[in-house]
Formats: C-alpha cells, structure tokens, sequence
C-alpha cells in the first residue's frame, strides 16, 4: 500500500476502533523534490558510520610533523579546524550506483535476529571471506546460516578516499604502488578539503600507514564576473568548451533547453545570458583560458571569471605569435644560432638590458612557482614578453639590423633575440603550452641542440652569465629619458618631427646618453632628431621641458605649436605645486630629531627626492623665462 493510501486507511481503522477524535491543520515546511515534485519524508534506516577520531588525531599529528604541506594559509587553518572537530561518518546510501557495502547479513535458520545488532553482521573483502567470518560466530555454531550483502552502497567520498593507494594496485604491493605512491603533490578545490582531502589522508594513514601526498594546494573556485555561484537557472555557467571555441548567444540560449529548467527559470537564465554575453563568447583558445586561470590564482578563495580578460589574454598570444614572426623575419633563413646562450662581451647596452631582464623574469617566475603563487609567476612572464622584450627590445633592435649596421652589431643583436625567445618561449610554455609548442619548433636550433619537444626542453633558471645590474640601471635610466619624452609629445600633440634636446647637468651622463640616441629615436615615436648638451644655455628658445631626475631633463621644441600666454600660466601652476612639495619636503628634513628617527634609506631617498625638485624648479623657471622671451 502507498504511504498516502496506507494513511487514510489508518484513520479510517481508528474511526472503527472509535479511537479517533479529531484532525487539525499542522503549518509545517514540506520539502519537494525539484525533479520529481514528490514529498520527501525521511525513513529511518541502520547505517554504517565509520569512527574517525582516531584517524583525525593521525592526520593531525601527521600534518604538524611536516609530512603533509597544506597552501594556501587560510586552508591549512581550516584543515586543523575541521579535524580538530570531526565527528563519525556516515558511509551509508540508498543509491543505485556506487560500490556495495562490503558487509553481510549472518541469517540463521530458525532464530529471530534484529539487523539493527552489529552481532549479526560481518564484513569481508570477497563474499568467501566473510563466510570464513561468520562460521566463527557464537550465534552460529550447529546451526544452518546463509549470508545476505547489504544494498546499500559506500559513500562516494569514501569510495573516493581509496583512490590514490587503489588505483596502484593496493592491497597487493605492485610494482606501480612502489614508484608511485605516495604522490607529491595535490591540486584542488578548497570547497572539498574535508569531503576529499581528509579523507584520502585518513584512509592512506590507516591503511597503508602513508601519508598519501605531501602536499595539497587548493585553488579558488570559479564564478562568474559578478561572484556569484554559477548556477544553470541564473544563465551564468560558462562552458570552458565555449570560451575555447566561442559561441553565440544563440547557442548559449538553445544549451538551457537540453535540461530540465522550467518556463521561469529558462526565462530567467536568457535575460541574464544576454546581460552577460550580449554578443555571445568570443573564441579565446585554450591557451588564453589556461593563462587567465593561472592569472587569477591567488590565495582567495573566489575567482570572478570576466570573458573580457580571457579575450585580452588571446590579444596577448597574438603579440606573442606576431612578434616572434617579426623577430624570426630579423634573424633571416641562413641564421644559426650560437652554440651557446653566455653572452661574448660585445653586446649593446639595450642588448645586456634584455638578457638582464630575461634572467629577472626566470628568477621571479620559478620563486613564485615554487611559492605557488600562480599570480605572480605569470605576470613575471607576461611583463617581460610585453613590456620588455616586445615594447623596448625588439623596437630598440631594429637600427642594429638595418643595412646600416656593421656584421657584428647584427650578428649579435640577433644572438641577443634568439636568446629571448628561446628562454621565453620555455617561461611561458606551462601556461601557454600550444602556442609556444608551435612557435618554439619554428626556431632554428643551436648546434648541440636535439631537443625534439619544448615540453622536454630545460626550464630556464637563474644564470650569472647573463646579470647584468649596471647595465640595467643605465639603460632603465634611458627608458626614463624616452618615456619623459613621449609625455611632453602626448602632451603638446606632437606626432612627427619631434626635435629633442636632453640636457646632463652631470657631465659623467654625456657619453652614456649620447651612445643611446639611436635608441632613444627608435623608441620615440615621431621622434626626428635628439642630442645630448651639458649646458643649458645650448637648449633652443620654445621648448616644453620635464625633469627625469636631478641629473637629467628632456627639451622637446614646440616654438610656434603652442600658445604663449596659455603655456606660462600652465607653468606657473606646476612651480606653485612644485615648490609646495620642497616646501613640505625641507619642513620634514628640518626637524630636529631627523637624523636620530628617520632610517638612513629613507633619509637618502628624500635627499635625492628634494635635488630631483629643485632641479624641476630649475627647470621650470627657465621654460617659462623662454616662453617669456618669444612674447
């Protein structure tokens, strides 16, 4: 009888019995199965739980002696805490699907047994095991049994704990469970830390007395770009199959349908997926996605995935692709590389700036890969590829491969490249793995080189060869030089024959500014001529000037492209600012406990700071003297 049907039948037995009194409305909470519509209503049934204090206590221990690393911090917390108060565990469910409970029924002929008594149960590894079991029990001895498997299967997280001893051959010790367990490290979701995590190390500690990891390194999890859950009714999951390929918004509406959503929710889901993707999901590639993830990973413990940085980040494996195609047409068919990337002594400034810079970045990029921190280990990479090799490098090379150029400045520069690429290439190939698969088989290979893959080439690694400290300094100073000068043109609307005029206060800067002029007008946009002067007066009337520091100031010439009047009340503005600035500075500095509390660093800093201000004064004032005089 169904269990509506059998409760009207129990008031209508009650009436007859005349035990029935009355019937009253109970407000209560019904739940509803979002599948079936169906009441559900809970059964009381015998479980199996598992005990798991002590196997807690073992994996605490385990843990604090520093045979288990968990990252980021906050998980590492919420590890002690959950552990610290575990409590039994239900491994018991009524599912159709999973593995049996690997327990049995002992049924003996002819007595009355309750299956609530753990006495009348016993577990075994196979059905011949458990028999064996059973024969030993008192309540059997003389008697007929039979044995009937429970049809309850394990929980799937229990089932899961196994996995990483089961699926090398556990409980037999093969060869594979000998090489391969216990793992090095585990990559997941912090969301199951306890569900998964736990209980894999419970097990691996109980089990095979290992632990079954040594470390764990739980990522954040995915939403969308408002951080909400992704949720099939909001219209907000996103497909990673639709991110690579792109799809339209058409397409994302039609993938509603293939559920179980109803009218509303569908409704629903399409306004929010036409607020979202508007015009659908551009196609972004794997490469792009991988990268953005990596991106994102930092110690939280949300990702709010926006398609818009994914899509920049495809923007960026086409620099990468069309840079290298550029640099590949600079290095020419007949190049061969050197037989090795250790530098000759011959090369540029600009040349020992980028090797520099490439030994930096594979610094940088594997103390964070080995500190996790995923974040910062590809924005290492993605600045030098953007900033450094592709924006200054590959510019500033140029006038060293022209037809003008000796055989060894080209011979050199292209070194130089090749180097780059390479080391990369190789920096970027964990979050970039197609694109730099394909671009790196496109290079020529040194001579020694039978590397047939980059995924088995060396990662590159920090190189002394190739520290280049003074070399960064002076030509970081340069790069402040050309961005100085590319201001005052953005500012001034210059955008062609720009005549610049760099003035070294300090003598000691003529010869290391002067041999960089043909890079300073490679990386100037417009930029017509330069020169390098040491005395002032050497600075045409008519030029808008800006300071790069105390020792050094960039003159564009703007005679007749501005207006007069307009340009010394614009300078009269920034000495008042200016000078409020050497003002505060000197008050600061003018204390009498100064030297006493303030750090030495600091000290040196604010010195250097209030000579940088007064030669903007400096500077300043004789703009605006010039301007005056053009009146």
């Amino acid at each position: 009888m169904k269990r509506f049907h059998a409760r009207g039948a129990v008031v209508e037995a009650l009436k007859e019995l005349g035990l029935y009194i009355e019937a009253k409305d109970n407000p209560m909470s019904i739940p509803i199965c979002s599948k079936s519509g169906d009441v559900i209503e809970p059964l009381m049934k015998p479980q199996w739980w598992v005990k798991c204090q002590d196997m807690a206590d073992a994996a605490i221990a385990r843990t604090k002696a520093g045979e288990l690393v968990i990252t980021p911090k906050q998980s590492e917390t919420q590890w002690y805490r959950w552990l610290e108060n575990i409590q039994d565990w239900c491994i018991s469910r009524q599912l159709w699907w999973g593995h049996r409970c690997p327990v049995y029924f002992v049924d003996v002929e002819g007595l009355e047994q309750d299956n609530a008594d753990g006495a009348n149960w016993v577990a075994g590894r196979t059905y011949d095991e458990a028999y064996e079991k059973a024969k030993k029990l008192d309540i059997v001895q003389g008697k007929t049994f039979t044995l009937h498997q429970d049809e309850d299967v394990l929980d799937t997280w229990f089932s899961s704990g196994l996995w990483p001893f089961s699926t090398v051959g556990w409980p037999e010790k093969t060869q594979d469970f000998r090489d391969f367990y216990p793992a090095t490290i585990l990559e997941t979701g912090w969301d199951i830390l306890f569900f998964w995590i736990a209980r894999m190390v419970m097990l691996g500690i109980k089990l095979t007395d290992k632990v079954p990891f040594n470390e764990v390194l739980c990522h954040a999890l995915v939403r969308d770009a408002h951080g909400r859950k992704m949720s099939k009714s909001l219209g907000n999951v996103i497909d990673p199959i639709d991110v690579i390929e792109g799809t339209s918004l058409e397409s994302l509406h039609a993938k509603l349908l293939e559920g179980n959503l109803d009218e509303k929710e569908v409704l629903k889901a399409k306004q929010g997926q036409k607020k979202d993707f508007p015009k659908g999901i551009p196609q972004c590639g794997s490469d792009a996605l991988r990268f953005a993830l990596c991106a994102y990973t930092v110690g939280g413990r949300d990702i709010n995935l926006e398609i818009m940085r994914v899509e920049g980040y495809r923007k960026f494996c086409n620099k990468i692709w069309n840079a290298t195609k550029f640099a590949m047409l600079k290095l020419g068919d007949d190049f061969t590389p050197a037989a090795t990337a250790k530098p000759t002594g011959s090369e540029t400034l600009v040349e020992k700036w980028i090797l520099h810079k490439l030994n930096v970045a594979a610094i940088e990029t594997n103390k964070q890969l080995i500190d996790r921190n995923f974040m910062a280990a590809t924005t290492a990479v993605y600045n030098f590829w953007l900033y450094e090799l592709c924006d200054v490098y590959i510019e500033a090379m140029k006038p060293m491969t022209d037809e003008g150029a000796s055989d060894a400045m080209r011979r050199s520069a292209q070194n130089t490249l090749y180097t780059c690429l390479d080391g990369g290439l190789r920096l970027l190939h964990p979050f970039m793995p197609f694109v730099t698969e394909e671009l790196w088989q496109r290079l020529p290979r040194r001579p020694e080189d039978k590397c047939p893959s980059i995924m088995l080439a060396d990662y590159p690694v920090e190189d002394s060869t190739i520290d280049f400290p003074d070399a960064e300094k002076d030509f970081d100073l340069v790069f402040s030089l050309i961005r100085t000068t590319r201001s005052i043109a953005a500012q001034y609307n210059l955008q062609s024959n720009l005549q610049v005029h760099i003035l070294a206060t300090n003598p000691a800067l003529e010869p290391l500014l002067s041999s960089q002029v043909p890079t300073i007008v490679s990386l100037t946009k417009g930029c017509k001529s330069a020169d390098v002067v040491t005395d002032a007066s050497a600075i045409p009337l008519g030029c808008g000037s800006a300071v790069v520091n105390a020792d050094c100031s960039v003159h564009v010439l703007v005679k007749g492209l501005v207006d007069l009047d307009e340009e010394i009340n614009k300078i009269a503005k920034k000495l008042d600012v200016v000078k409020l600035g050497v003002d505060k500075l000197q008050k600061t500095m003018g204390q009498s406990n100064y030297e006493e509390v303030i750090p030495e660093n600091v000290r040196a800093a604010n010195a250097e700071k209030l000579r940088t201000l007064e030669t903007e004064i400096a500077t300043l004032t004789q703009s605006q003297e010039m301007f005056a005089k053009l009146k």
